[in-house]
C-alpha cells in the first residue's frame, strides 16, 4: 500500500506477478515509482515526474542483489554442522554450535573485506550461568558485524538486524540429537548474512548492525546479552528486526503463499512506565509505539520497493503467547519488529527428526523455500537500507495543549542533518490501521493543522531529506 499526499487514500500495487526471476522487471518498477507521490510534497493534477534520486536507485540496486542462491549455500553448510544446540560442543570443527559460530565468523569477515573499512567483525562472548535451559555456565558466542555510518550527524544512529543459529530437537537441552534447523533458524541468519554481503559496499548514513545469535532456544540469552549491553553503552538503537522461521512459504495447514510474511509490532510498550500509561490512556496511542511506526515503515517501504510481497502487519508483540529475539529490545525501551513466515508448519520445529504414520518431523532442509526467504531478505534489506539512508525521526514531538481548539498545535526538535528539506505531518482516522494523509509542511519545528481537532485524529511528524527519504513517524505526547 503506498501512501498518498494529502488527505487522499491508499492505492494498491499489483503483487501477483513480481516474483524473484522477474527481479529486473521489479527494478524497474522501483524506479518509475521513485518521485512519484510517495516521494515528494503534495500531489498536485498533471505534476510530472521525476526521475529516481541516487538514494532512491541504490536500494532498487540492494534489494536486485539478494540473491537465494547464496542464501541456499548458506543454509546447507549450517546445516551440515549436525546440531547447534547451544549446549552442544564448541570445539569440534564439523560438528556443533562452535563450529557453525567459527564458520559464520569466517563469512562475515570475508563480507567485511568489501566494505572500505567501514564494517568490523566481532565475536561476543559471555559466559551463561546455570539457569532453566542452561544446566551448566556456558559459553555463548553472538557474531556481530557493524557497517558503519559514514554522515556525522548520523554515525551513531544504529540499525540492528539478526538471526539465531542455535537450533534444537524436541528438547532445547538435548545437546547431541540432530537438529539441523534448516528453517528455525537458518533461514534467519542465511538473510542476515546474505544482506550483509550486498549492503557492504554501499555507504548509509547512519550504521546497520548484521548479527547472528545465539541461545535464543535457550531463553532469547545471546540478544538478551547484546541488548542489555546496548543499554549500557548508551547506544542509539533506533530499530531492531529479528528474522525468525522465515523459511517456508508451506504451511501446515496446507496453504502455499509465497507473497506474505508477517512482521509483528507490538502496541503498548514493554518497558511504559506508570505516568506513560496514564497519558497513553487520556489521549489514546494503543495503537502507536514506535514498534508499530517501525512496521508501518516497512509496509509502506516494501509496497514500493518488493512489489510483490504483502508485508502482513499482526498488532501483536509476537505470535500467541511466544516470544523471539526482538522481545528483549523491547524491554529496554527500543522499537523492534519480528519477521516470520504466514503459516508455520509444527511438525518441522523443535522435532527430534524421524517419521511417524507416513509423516516427516524435523527442521530439514527439503522444507526451506529458497526463493520465499531471497524476498523476505529483500524487504528486511529495503527496509534497513531506506532507514538508513533517511532522516532520524523528529525527536521529542508534541500535541500543544495550552489552548482548547478546533485546531490541532504540534511541535518537534530539529533534526541535525545537513542535507534536510523539511518535515511532513500525517494523520488518519482513530479507527484506521495506517497513515492515511500526508502533509509538507516546510522546514520548520512547529505546525498548526486548521480546523483538524486532535479528538478525530491520531497525527504524526516525519523528517524528509533533499532526495525525498522519509523517517518513521513519530507520534506525538501532549505538550504544554
Amino acid at each position: 500500500m503506498l501512501l498518498n499526499r494529502e488527505r487522499k487514500t491508499f492505492i494498491r500495487i499489483g503483487t501477483s506477478t513480481a516474483t524473484i526471476l522477474g527481479v529486473l522487471s521489479v527494478t524497474l518498477l522501483m524506479l518509475s515509482l521513485a518521485g512519484a507521490q510517495t516521494a515528494g510534497p503534495p500531489t498536485r493534477p498533471n505534476r510530472p515526474r521525476t526521475s529516481a534520486s541516487p538514494r532512491q536507485q541504490q536500494i532498487a540496486r540492494i534489494v536486485a542483489e539478494v540473491d537465494a542462491r547464496n542464501i541456499e549455500k548458506t543454509i546447507r553448510k549450517l546445516v551440515s554442522f549436525g546440531t547447534r544446540n547451544t549446549l552442544s560442543v564448541q570445539d569440534d570443527p564439523n560438528r556443533g554450535i562452535g563450529a557453525a559460530r567459527d564458520w559464520l565468523f569466517s563469512e562475515f569477515s570475508k563480507v567485511a573485506e568489501q566494505a572500505g573499512g567501514r564494517m568490523i567483525v566481532e565475536k561476543q562472548t559471555f559466559e551463561q550461568p546455570k539457569a532453566e535451559r542452561v544446566p551448566a555456565p556456558t559459553m555463548i558466542t553472538n557474531i556481530v558485524a557493524t557497517l558503519k555510518g559514514t554522515q556525522p550527524e548520523s554515525e551513531s544512529r544504529t540499525y540492528v538486524v539478526s538471526g539465531h543459529y542455535d537450533s534444537m530437537c524436541t528438547s532445547p537441552t538435548d545437546a547431541k540429537c540432530d537438529a539441523p534447523g534448516a528453517n528455525d533458524d537458518a533461514s534467519g541468519t542465511a538473510a542476515v548474512l546474505e544482506m550483509a554481503r550486498v549492503m557492504a559496499k554501499y555507504k548509509f548514513d547512519a550504521t546497520i548492525i548484521f548479527m547472528a545469535v545465539a541461545g535464543e532456544e535457550q531463553g532469547l540469552l545471546g540478544s538478551t546479552y547484546f541488548a542489555e549491553q546496548a543499554k549500557q553503552k548508551q547506544m542509539d538503537v533506533e530499530a531492531m528486526f529479528t528474522n525468525d522461521i522465515i523459511g517456508s512459504s508451506l504451511g501446515g495447514n496446507g496453504v502455499r503463499d509465497r507473497h506474505t510474511v508477517r512482521v509483528f509490532s507490538e502496541g503498548v510498550p514493554s518497558n511504559e512506565s506508570n505516568e506513560e500509561a496514564n497519558v497513553r490512556r487520556g489521549v489514546g496511542g494503543e495503537n502507536d509505539s514506535t514498534s508499530r511506526q517501525l512496521a508501518r515503515f516497512i509496509n509502506e517501504t516494501a509496497a514500493r520497493y518488493v512489489p510483490g510481497m504483502r508485508v502482513m502487519m499482526v498488532y501483536r508483540r509476537d505470535r500467541y503467547l511466544r516470544g523471539g529475539d526482538h522481545r528483549p529490545f523491547l524491554e529496554r525501551g527500543f522499537a523492534a519488529v519480528r519477521f516470520t513466515e504466514p503459516n508455520e508448519d509444527y511438525h518441522h520445529q523443535h522435532q527430534n527428526v524421524r517419521s511417524e504414520g507416513g509423516v516427516q518431523y524435523g527442521d530439514l532442509l527439503q522444507f526451506d523455500d529458497f526463493t520465499y526467504i531471497s524476498t523476505v531478505a529483500r524487504v528486511n534489506a529495503a527496509s534497513l537500507a531506506m532507514l538508513a539512508l533517511a532522516p532520524a525521526r523528529p525527536k521529542n514531538a508534541g500535541i500543544v495543549t495550552a489552548r482548547l481548539t478546533n485546531d490541532t498545535d504540534l511541535k518537534w526538535d530539529a533534526n541535525k542533518e545537513k542535507d534536510l528539506a523539511g518535515y511532513e505531518i500525517v494523520w488518519r482516522d482513530t479507527t484506521a490501521p495506517v497513515w492515511t494523509n500526508a502533509r509538507a509542511v516546510g522546514n520548520v519545528t512547529s505546525y498548526t493543522v486548521k480546523g483538524m481537532s486532535k479528538d478525530n485524529y491520531f497525527f504524526g511528524v516525519r523528517a524528509v531529506d533533499k532526495q525525498g527519504n522519509r523517517s518513521p513517524v513519530s507520534f506525538p505526547r501532549p505538550v504544554r
